[in-house]
């Protein structure tokens, strides 16, 4: 694996599209014989603590398009993730997925991510955590496991470690619906959507103790 490191640009070119770069390091590498986006969270950006969890994960670790501005529509990626060897978080999952409705200063946004480790869980319990939705701020995945919301905003869906899954959302009317690796019926349907935002821009996310890995992105506006 070879690679093309630009850890200190604020922007990175990627498919013909140009993103910003928050909080993670980001490249463009070969990659099992093409060109991918790698990411990894930038810990001297944001600080990890886990004693203060929901403080310091469900954060802006992404690259965001430039210039794009979302409402309805889908977006489509295919998402590798590995856990990092040695973790930053001994609970690491393999945690990426899509940001959306994201604002110029990325202080809200939307988030769909999966928990890949847990889609392959021999604990129930895990495995239904192994699709998540959040909104950032106010909205992170802790206070969403709450009773009041019910167990509405996570999900399972077979998925695992160190394979390509594609992932589509499709973000319509308010609510945003995942699809995962082509499937007919929808693995996770959010009818009641957290942000403030109905439109903003996308962006490919990552967290704590993840390397991931982005190809064919691809968006359809309605």
């Amino acid at each position: 694996m070879m690679s093309g490191i630009n850890y200190f640009a604020q922007t990175i070119q990627f498919e013909r599209k140009e993103f910003e770069i928050s909080n993670v390091k980001a490249s463009v590498i070969d990659f099992e014989g093409e060109k991918v986006l790698k990411l990894k969270r930038d810990l001297n950006k944001i600080p990890f603590d886990i004693n203060h969890l929901e403080k310091t994960v469900d954060e802006p670790t992404f690259v965001k398009l430039k210039n794009k501005d979302f409402e309805n529509g889908t977006i489509e990626v295919k998402v590798y993730s590995q856990i990092q060897d040695p973790s930053p978080f001994e609970f690491a999952q393999g945690f990426i997925g899509l940001a959306f409705s994201i604002n110029k200063d990325n202080s809200a946004f939307e988030s769909i991510y999966l928990r890949p480790k847990a889609g392959r869980s021999e604990q129930q319990f895990a495995r239904n955590h192994s699709v998540q939705y959040y909104a950032y701020p106010d909205f992170k995945f802790e206070k969403l496991r709450q009773p009041e919301f019910k167990g509405q905003y996570e999900t399972y869906a077979d998925t695992g470690l160190q394979e390509w899954i594609k992932l589509k959302i499709e973000v319509q009317n308010g609510r945003a619906i995942l699809y995962v690796n082509d499937q007919k019926f929808p693995s996770f349907i959010v009818n009641e959507r957290k942000g403030n935002s109905r439109s903003g821009s996308i962006g490919l996310w990552v967290d704590i103790g993840t390397v991931g890995y982005f190809k064919d992105l691809k968006i359809t506006r309605y």
